[in-house]
């Protein structure tokens, strides 16, 4: 394999016979130690990877892909780079890639199926050799594309097992069950719930799972307010300021996600009231900022670390050969308590008589 460098210092060219002359030993071990590291001796893949690092060089990845007839790319799809969970997410995919030898190529498509279509298409243009699609807004045609080109596949929620796809199945029922019971061992009675938007089978998803959870508490109807928000802040304080026109308004109110939480909270601020002494507020996701807001959000997690460690290995296994067929892969979900609630209080009035 060809490799083209410019040597730090002496802008000379490099190539990975010069790597092999200088750990004295062949091109094609050179090429082993870099492409398959596993096939090669320790004590000669430390010489290898010194001579590397001395001479400052940096394979070519185009030769390599060339070479090997795979691009070590893996391509990772998802919905909202703004909203925090995702690059929380990127992060981690980024550092399981990084430790096999694997790049990775993000897309975003900002809930939208259009998005969807053109990172879709970017993706095959690159010759990706796996895909994670960590969000919902799915067009099964071009998934299809992707899978005639025997491209590895992993989906959020979404996919049907296959080979060379997979599935990651998140529980997000045990949370929003584990939070539902939380508010009512503290004495909640009322409930509402700002959902996703209803076009994403997530977002259903976890409003069933609220529902259910009520209705296993023998929370009556007439007590549950459920109201769609968008995933983002602005949605959660619409959502919150639906919620409070309410003639009776809820005492606990639990969001289909942080952002949205977080929303919230400033509609319940900007009207004097206060979180949790007037309304409990539970979020979904629990984000790294969730532990930094006032006060601090009570969330449901959902671990972003082993999501992404998890879609990574799915691709990994397949495409390495160590899965024949995809596997369903499930992520359970738990409450992490804040003090954004508490033990109910007296009702609150709504706004028609509030002095």
């Amino acid at each position: 394999m060809a490799g083209v460098i410019i040597q730090r210092g002496f802008g000379k060219s490099m190539n990975i016979k010069s790597v092999a002359a200088r750990a004295k030993v062949s091109a094609a071990t050179v090429s082993r130690t870099i492409n398959s590291p596993g096939t090669v001796h320790p004590r000669t893949a430390t010489k290898v990877l010194r001579a590397i690092k001395e001479l400052g060089y940096y394979p070519n990845t185009q030769a390599r892909a060339l070479v090997s007839g795979r691009s070590h790319l893996f391509g990772l799809i998802i919905s909202d780079i703004a909203n925090p969970f995702f690059p929380e997410l990127v992060k981690h995919f980024e550092e399981a890639a990084l430790r096999k030898g694997y790049e990775v190529m993000v897309a975003n498509t900002n809930y939208r199926s259009d998005r969807m279509r053109l990172c879709i298409r970017r993706l095959i243009e690159r010759k990706v050799d796996g895909v994670a699609v960590m969000t919902s807004e799915i067009d099964n045609d071009l998934i299809l594309e992707l899978a005639k080109r025997d491209v590895a596949l992993v989906f959020l929620d979404a996919g049907k097992i296959k080979k060379r796809i997979s599935d990651i199945s998140v529980d997000y029922e045990s949370g929003i069950r584990e939070g539902i019971l939380h508010l009512v061992g503290l004495g909640h009675q009322r409930f509402g719930f700002i959902s996703g938007p209803l076009t994403l089978k997530s977002a259903v998803t976890r409003r069933q799972a609220f529902l259910k959870s009520l209705r296993e508490c023998g929370i009556p109807e007439s007590q549950q307010l459920v109201v769609e928000g968008n995933h983002r802040y602005d949605g959660g304080v619409r959502g919150m300021q639906e919620l409070l026109s309410a003639k009776s308004r809820p005492t606990a109110v639990l969001a289909s996600n942080d952002l949205t939480a977080i929303g919230a909270m400033h509609a319940i601020f900007d009207l004097g009231l206060r979180v949790p002494d007037d309304i409990s507020i539970v979020g979904f996701d629990d984000i790294e900022l969730a532990q930094y807001t006032y006060p601090a959000l009570t969330s449901i997690k959902l671990s972003r670390e082993e999501l992404g460690n998890r879609a990574f290995d799915a691709l990994y296994r397949s495409v390495e050969g160590i899965w024949e067929t995809g596997r369903e892969i499930e992520i359970v979900t738990s409450l992490v308590a804040r003090q954004s609630t508490s033990r109910v209080r007296q009702p609150i009035a709504n706004k028609q008589t509030l002095k």
